[in-house]
């Protein structure tokens, strides 16, 4: 089993930026793709971003494509999601998330789950 701890939410005001951290610790050897994920208030689960940890692939929801960067620090087993340019409609609770195989845009094809941070962005 993998572990997944998030850090780096709060409440920032439209247009600014925030860091998420995604710390993997447990059975990491066997994840070879990270994403995050939000959730609002009454919507799914959605896709943000995500990485493929073998060939360093990345992908972007359309709607944070230009705007937010994820990242990966292998040595640490962290992935990072910079966000800029933050509009409210970006206020959810962030997770992380993690596989053992490519990485994909299903939530349901994640094996481990972070408890989630919550992102506010006011207007």
């Amino acid at each position: 089993q993998a572990q997944l701890e998030e850090s780096g939410g709060g409440l920032v005001q439209a247009g600014g930026s925030l860091r998420l951290s995604c710390a993997a610790s447990g059975r990491t050897f066997s994840v070879s793709a990270m994403a995050w994920f939000r959730q609002a208030p009454g919507k799914e689960r959605e896709f943000v971003a995500g990485l493929n940890w073998t060939g360093g692939g990345t992908n972007y929801a359309d709607s944070v494509k230009g705007r937010f960067t994820i990242s990966g620090d292998n040595a640490k087993n962290t992935v990072y999601l910079q966000m800029n340019s933050l509009k409210p409609e970006d206020t959810a609770v962030y997770y992380c998330a993690a596989r053992n195989g490519f990485l994909v845009m299903a939530p349901t094809r994640y094996n481990y789950w972070g408890q989630g941070t919550q992102v506010t962005v006011s207007s």
